[in-house]
């Protein structure tokens, strides 16, 4: 079996990759919450790729969270599948890289 760590990095990294987390959740049936609320056995045959499964049977994004500033993934937490990630997969700084020009 194979195991993909995803790795969204950055504003845009963020804003798409939870885009991505959506798709891939209603691919395999996962509710806002992680829970399982599909119809096919086909969904979970593969849902470890992406996923892990937690306890209560909720399934948590194989997920890596990075920006520079909080902002970003506070939006993320936010969003209507915020509440799948573990708080532990959102790593931040306190200064951010705007009207950075080299």
């Amino acid at each position: 079996m194979r195991q993909i760590i995803h790795l969204q990095a950055g504003q845009c990294g963020n804003q798409i990759g939870t885009k991505f987390w959506e798709t891939i959740s209603n691919e395999h049936g996962i509710d806002q919450t992680g829970s399982y609320e599909g119809n096919s056995e086909v969904q979970l045959e593969r849902v470890n790729v992406f996923f892990n499964e937690g306890n209560k049977g909720k399934y948590v994004p194989r997920s890596v969270l990075l920006d520079l500033e909080p902002g970003a993934l506070d939006s993320v937490r936010g969003s209507s599948y915020g509440q799948i990630f573990r708080p532990d997969n959102f790593i931040f700084g306190q200064g951010g890289a705007g009207n950075n020009w080299a």
